[in-house]
């Protein structure tokens, strides 16, 4: 009995690596079955023989160093550990029970959707910063006016009206583009974070 890699898993590999995530395989397969599909996929952390215990405990020392953990995992032994992860996701086609203690199930046998989350994910933060820095900014323009009795109400009333239109549309911007966005073109993740995928 031979297992194939997903469709597109080098490639989705190879993206995250470029948004800055260490790639890690927990799997409970035997070494041997292991190590060739580590190196086809580049990937040189792994463990392999993993109970479901030892999955939870090997998230649970990445999060005492500090780390933030993608689990992605499709079978039931993944099941504790995809509950035990910050996040986690599981394909449609992953055993019931996983797919029951994943945090988001997606569609499909391949793993781009996993690529897009992230992507999507740093988009979303890097919005919301600027919709903060909007907001501080307004605040920090229209209180002092206000106070002073410069504007009436009708144009304080438009003023408020029009930056929460501002910061709506901003936020719009995350659907805007049809296109799937440039990894490039993303800010890397933080240090200190780390995607798991466990077979």
């Amino acid at each position: 009995i031979a297992q194939a890699v997903r469709p597109g898993a080098a490639g989705v590999i190879a993206a995250l690596r470029q948004l800055g995530l260490d790639v890690l395989i927990l799997s409970g397969d035997r070494s041997q079955a292991v190590a060739p599909v580590a190196q086809m996929l580049g990937v040189p952390d792994w463990q392999a023989g993993l109970t479901p215990a030892r999955k939870v405990a090997a998230l649970k020392e990445l999060k005492q160093n500090g780390r933030r953990v993608l689990m992605v995992g499709d079978g039931i032994n993944d099941a504790p550990a995809l509950a035990a992860a910050h996040v986690s996701l599981s394909p449609i086609t992953a055993a019931e029970l996983a797919q029951a203690h994943a945090d988001a199930v997606f569609l499909g046998r391949e793993l781009g959707p996993v690529r897009d989350a992230l992507v999507t994910a740093l988009k979303a933060r890097a919005l919301m910063r600027q919709n903060i820095a909007l907001a501080v900014a307004y605040n920090i323009c229209a209180i002092p006016i206000a106070i002073a009795g410069l504007v009436t109400p009708l144009i304080a009333a438009l003023a408020m009206s029009g930056s929460s239109m501002l910061v709506t549309t901003n936020a719009l911007r995350l659907h805007g583009r049809r296109e799937k966005p440039a990894v490039e073109a993303i800010p890397p993740f933080p240090a200190g974070q780390a995607a798991i995928r466990a077979t």
